[in-house]
């Protein structure tokens, strides 16, 4: 283990631990989501300098005794303008929109808004907000497009947990998350007169159960990392275009299986969910520990490297910054900045060529879906081992103890159909 020297330290909410950080991407700038109630505070770290710049929420209840989907309807949902140093936070049934001169709030917002996750289309023109408002029962199954400049609200696809752009520009990666299957649904972006569409792609990547965060590309775009799930504290990292999983660990013990022991149950809330950032080195993985140690991951090689950072203090929070540093969270309240590049074993620069020319493979080799396509139905799946499309789902009928959960599942479902003909 390698102790490291911080560029930057501070104490924010009162010692109360951050929840989540949500950074800039091309601004020095980054939000800390408050653990105990639905706030959040928005801070610059500019020339390594950590100073606070304003908050939202600040006198909102605490959550208390909020537990699973009500705390959850509370906790807020919030995305970073594209260019401009604005926040869009969601929480409560109201939308806020937060600059340096203080938050306002966002007119034209439909009454019946309650969104669980807010991102901005890629020209930073439009708002994407899930699930719809339209009041319907079946509102998770759409999103709502929000153009700000005129207020127009139209119907999106269903997708949730948030929207990561992949560094080559033209492909975002979100989800659409079930209890017995999360799909990882790839978009285009930008690339024809209806800049703030989802144009949803053929090829996904399919996941075990539900509860998983927003995906997060690697800067060089050669990466996918996601962290989940609701059973299990798992970490899986996928190459990019190939959707190739290279690594795969659980975060503590597997799951023991319901009714969870309580020490399962503190296990699983010891680590936080929200620890893991790229560094700037194509390769490396940081994950943040309940030890207070940080993890240097080498996802193509055997190689990790801890490095002691909050000095026994959980972290609960990570994330990079725009100008490539890490920025940590701890249970204590403490932020710390820290120089990633001065501590990282790895020594190659990125190929400022590869993240388009990932893209561009990408999308060569799927083809959109048409708008009145069936996510159950016409996608071309895989789990980052092997691939499935409609027709080898719909005849599946084993399954080993083996198989992820999901194609167990289909496999039951498949027989009680052929039993039924």
């Amino acid at each position: 283990m390698t102790d490291v020297e911080v560029v930057a330290r501070t104490r924010i909410n009162g010692g109360h631990p951050v929840e989540r950080l949500v950074c800039h991407p091309r601004l020095p700038l980054f939000a800390c989501l408050d653990s105990g109630r639905p706030a959040l505070s928005i801070w610059t770290c500019d020339a390594g300098q950590l100073r606070e710049l304003g908050s939202v929420g600040a006198d909102s209840a605490v959550y208390g005794e909020a537990f699973g989907r009500k705390r959850s309807q509370r906790t807020p949902a919030v995305t970073w303008h594209p260019e401009q140093p604005l926040l869009m936070v969601a929480s409560e049934g109201k939308v806020v929109q937060w600059k340096p001169s203080g938050p306002t709030a966002l007119d034209n917002v439909p009454p019946a808004a309650g969104y669980d996750s807010l991102a901005f289309s890629p020209d930073g023109h439009t708002l994407w907000a899930s699930p719809s408002s339209d009041g319907e029962d079946d509102a998770w199954e759409r999103s709502d497009v929000l153009d700000l400049a005129s207020g127009t609200v139209t119907a999106g696809p269903r997708w949730d947990t948030g929207v990561t752009e992949h560094p080559g520009g033209g492909l975002v990666a979100t989800l659409a998350s079930d209890q017995g299957a999360t799909l990882v649904l790839f978009a285009r972006v930008g690339l024809d007169a209806a800049p703030a569409a989802m144009r949803l792609l053929r090829h996904a990547s399919i996941l075990d159960a539900d509860g998983y965060e927003t995906p997060i590309f690697s800067p060089d775009g050669r990466h996918l990392a996601i962290r989940g799930n609701a059973y299990g504290n798992s970490l899986d990292v996928f190459e990019f275009p190939s959707l190739r999983r290279v690594f795969t660990t659980s975060l503590g013990e597997p799951s023991p299986g319901y009714p969870y022991p309580q020490e399962w149950l503190d296990q699983m809330r010891a680590w936080s969910r929200h620890n893991i950032a790229f560094g700037t080195r194509p390769g490396v993985l940081w994950v943040g520990t309940p030890t207070g140690t940080l993890i240097e991951v080498d996802i193509e090689g055997p190689a990790a490297m801890e490095h002691d950072v909050l000095g026994g203090s959980p972290i609960s929070a990570l994330g990079r910054t725009a100008t490539g540093e890490l920025v940590i969270a701890g249970n204590a309240g403490d932020v710390v900045l820290l120089p990633v590049d001065t501590v990282s074993t790895k020594a190659e620069g990125a190929n400022d060529a590869a993240p388009r020319a990932a893209v561009t493979a990408f999308l060569d080799a799927t083809s959109e879906l048409p708008d009145d396509a069936s996510l159950e139905t016409d996608l071309v799946l895989t789990d980052g081992v092997a691939t499935w499309d409609s027709d080898d789902l719909a005849t599946i009928d084993t399954a080993s103890a083996t198989d992820p959960m999901w194609l167990q599942l289909q496999a039951a479902i498949n027989n009680v159909r052929n039993q039924e003909k």
